[in-house]
């Protein structure tokens, strides 16, 4: 399942896996969220917040990642249940790279890539040089794979890769189009669900974000640190708004970026059978659709020397792209069909450099009757397992068991006609991304559903996007207006968070001069691209 941090399949993903694209294809599930209809969940206690007086704070061994690495690794055992310290316990694989200039360090910066399944102790190495030189300089940057993710103590299903990858071709590719591959759509994640709830159903009700929020505070308990500095982009946003309410006295600097709406994750906090789907109640699709529509505006606006799929106008561009989906429609391009290149085109948005060029190659390839070439992923990092094992369902149990998505599956071509009419293609993608989590066996053991507006320690700064695929700027309004405390600075440019596409000295600035010194940006400070897509 794509999920606001995703790539093509699926479900949705908010943050960008930016580099890793391995797991291209494992997005579905992690979209969408709530459980089967055919299950009946517990009730739902509130959210615990403060681990118990008597649970320990777990020891961090650090040691070199592997022979010359600069990153060090060390695994942090905690409680599956933490109202139950004394219970099972899982790992978590976590991963530092200490401040570049030790004389000027400041402390510990904690970062989520975003997700959820996004596992950080790939994503981190493959993106740290995205992060500003002071806060390379100052801070150590450490980042973990969440639980049920990853390196951690992973949610898995299947009994060996060949069986997942089985699974995976037993589904459409991209989202499920006429009501044969719908079927097929809606059985396969059926079976999926069947496969994990025999696996380890504890683990799947013990991955929510909640606990997550928890199992950081250990891990800041566990480096020293009296109070947290966190950057969290696309679902790292949510996890990082649970957290600053779960503990508002501990929150030193925190920057969101690319955000999810509270009250979009939550529904509201509503007891109520869903309508919509998460990531239709962000506006995912709006925002999805707004940024293709850029992205075929700029390019026709170049030539073809800069933008491959350019027919030489924005207008002339934008029916050029209509065309060929009509064309792949009645015939693929080997297996390019086309809900395979509607989901590549969105998740291509991500990361402008050089997604879009390359993205544009593609389309025109497409064009002329030709198949893509795979993409050429950079070398993994020098981590101990730069490939642990991704499945959709790892993403699928934080989504689906913590945000609330219609539990029919008979309404999502519905939903979908509804999202296609004001958001075209993007939103069949985004709508069926969440599909997964109407038939998802379990719903998470510890929900925080609210209140968002915990006065905290120190404020918090929101960063939007204006053109991204994923998480639309009113996201981050949303964020900014529900947080007790929090600034909104606007990145006026393109892609899934600004960290990863790394566009915009103005933004890097003001980020670093706010983790260093606590100095916020002046109210409405909107910042601009140091480059155009395409220039």
């Amino acid at each position: 399942m794509p999920g606001p941090g995703a790539a093509p399949a699926p479900v949705p993903r908010p943050a960008p896996r930016p580099t890793s694209g391995r797991r291209r294809c494992a997005a579905a599930l992690a979209v969408a969220a709530v459980c089967s209809s055919m299950l009946i969940a517990p009730e739902l206690a509130a959210a615990r917040a403060e681990p118990s007086p008597s649970q320990a704070v777990p020891r961090l061994d650090w040691s070199p990642c592997k022979p010359g690495s600069p990153y060090d690794c060390a695994t942090a055992r905690v409680p599956l249940d933490h109202a139950a310290p004394a219970g099972r316990t899982i790992d978590l694989a976590v991963i530092r790279r200490t401040a570049g200039d030790p004389a000027k360090r400041l402390g510990t910066l904690f970062v989520n890539p975003g997700g959820p399944g996004g596992p950080g102790t790939v994503q981190v190495p493959q993106n740290y040089d995205s992060f500003p030189k002071d806060l390379r300089d100052r801070f150590d940057i450490v980042s973990w794979d969440p639980r049920g993710i990853g390196n951690s103590t992973a949610v898995n299903c299947f009994d060996s890769p060949e069986e997942a990858r089985a699974w995976g071709a037993s589904k459409p590719s991209g989202f499920p189009v006429g009501e044969k591959e719908r079927t097929t759509w809606i059985d396969a994640y059926e079976d999926l669900g069947r496969r994990c709830e025999t696996r380890d159903p504890d683990l799947l009700r013990h991955v929510s974000t909640t606990d997550t929020a928890q199992d950081l505070d250990l891990l800041r308990r566990a480096v020293g640190e009296p109070q947290l500095n966190y950057l969290g982009v696309s679902y790292g946003t949510i996890l990082g708004a649970t957290y600053a309410n779960l503990f508002p006295d501990k929150v030193r600097a925190m920057v969101l970026d690319s955000n999810i709406d509270p009250l979009a994750w939550t529904n509201n906090a509503s007891t109520s059978e869903p309508r919509t789907t998460t990531l239709l109640r962000m506006g995912s699709d709006r925002t999805a659709a707004a940024s293709l529509n850029e992205f075929l505006d700029l390019c026709g606006s170049a030539t073809t020397a800069h933008c491959a799929f350019s027919a030489g106008s924005p207008q002339a561009t934008r029916d050029k792209f209509d065309q060929l989906m009509g064309r792949l429609r009645e015939h693929p391009v080997g297996p390019w069909t086309y809900a395979n290149t509607v989901a590549d085109a969105v998740s291509s948005l991500y990361i402008v450099r050089p997604g879009w060029t390359d993205l544009a190659a593609r389309l025109q390839e497409l064009w002329e009757g030709r198949a893509p070439k795979p993409a050429q992923y950079p070398p993994p990092p020098p981590v101990a397992n730069p490939n642990p094992y991704l499945g959709e369902e790892q993403a699928g149990a934080v989504w689906c068991g913590d945000s609330p998505n219609p539990r029919d599956p008979a309404v999502y071509h519905g939903l979908e006609e509804d999202s296609a009419k004001r958001a075209g293609d993007a939103g069949r993608y985004w709508t069926w991304s969440g599909e997964p989590c109407a038939t998802w066996p379990a719903r998470a053991a510890n929900r925080y559903e609210g209140p968002w507006n915990k006065p905290t320690a120190n404020p918090v700064l929101v960063i939007g996007t204006t053109y991204d695929p994923s998480t639309p700027h009113s996201d981050a309004q949303a964020m900014a207006e529900e947080l007790a405390d929090a600034r909104l600075l606007t990145n006026n440019g393109f892609g899934h968070t600004a960290l990863f596409n790394n566009n915009s000295t103005c933004i890097s600035t003001y980020e670093s001069r706010y983790f260093i010194d606590g100095t916020l940006p002046p109210p409405g400070t909107t910042c601009q691209p140091d480059r155009l897509p395409f220039s």
